[in-house]
């Protein structure tokens, strides 16, 4: 607020806003992993609009949205490399004794605790799914 940051201060007001919306509709208070699908949840929304103002022109908009994706992040933890993403599905693999597609599930399941908040997990399935096909 000191810093007449309007884009920021409006974004964290979002978080707090949505944090405290999922806490009252199911009456309890969030721990860590909650919030940071609260933020992820969020974060996947202003990609998804950014999508859809680039393809309607609306590059203000676009621009908005980018600025809110960006604070976002900051909330989140750090994010892993391609490489440590991957070392970690073939981890999930080896550990579930997944052979085939028909055990995505398992697999997907033991990675969803594991990199919350830290991986992009469209893009873990995508690997999981390459690396029990092939």
């Amino acid at each position: 607020m000191r810093a007449k940051d309007a884009a920021r201060l409006s974004a964290i007001r979002l978080i707090l806003a949505a944090i405290k919306q999922r806490e009252v509709d199911e009456r309890v208070e969030l721990d860590d992993a909650a919030v940071v699908a609260v933020i992820e949840k969020m974060l996947k929304q202003r990609r998804e609009s950014i999508a859809q103002f680039e393809k309607g022109g609306r590059a203000d908009l676009a621009d908005a949205e980018k600025a809110e994706v960006q604070v976002l992040s900051a909330y989140l933890p750090a994010q892993m490399s391609d490489a440590e993403i991957a070392q970690a599905v073939d981890a999930a693999i080896a550990q579930s004794g997944a052979t085939g597609a028909k055990d995505m599930g398992k697999v997907m399941g033991a990675l969803k605790s594991r990199l919350a908040g830290m991986a992009d997990m469209g893009k873990v399935s995508a690997l999981v799914k390459a690396r029990l096909a092939g």
